[in-house]
């Protein structure tokens, strides 16, 4: 009742295709898909930092 159907989103769907195009929409969908990539490496490469200072301090106390 308060969600929205499927031919509500079709709907929104084709606008957006209509506003924008999909050459557009394509570009954005890579950028998009860039900078997800990049975020998820820089929250790996921030793990592994971690892991290494959590290491040493280990190291330290024994």
């Amino acid at each position: 009742m308060g969600g929205i159907s499927i031919y509500q989103l079709l709907i929104i769907v084709a606008i957006v295709v209509l506003l924008f195009g999909t050459k557009k929409l394509r570009t954005l969908g890579a950028d998009l898909g860039e900078s997800v990539k990049g975020f998820k490496k820089a929250m790996a490469s921030d793990d592994n930092k971690t892991g290494e200072v959590k290491s040493v301090e280990k190291n330290d106390k024994e």
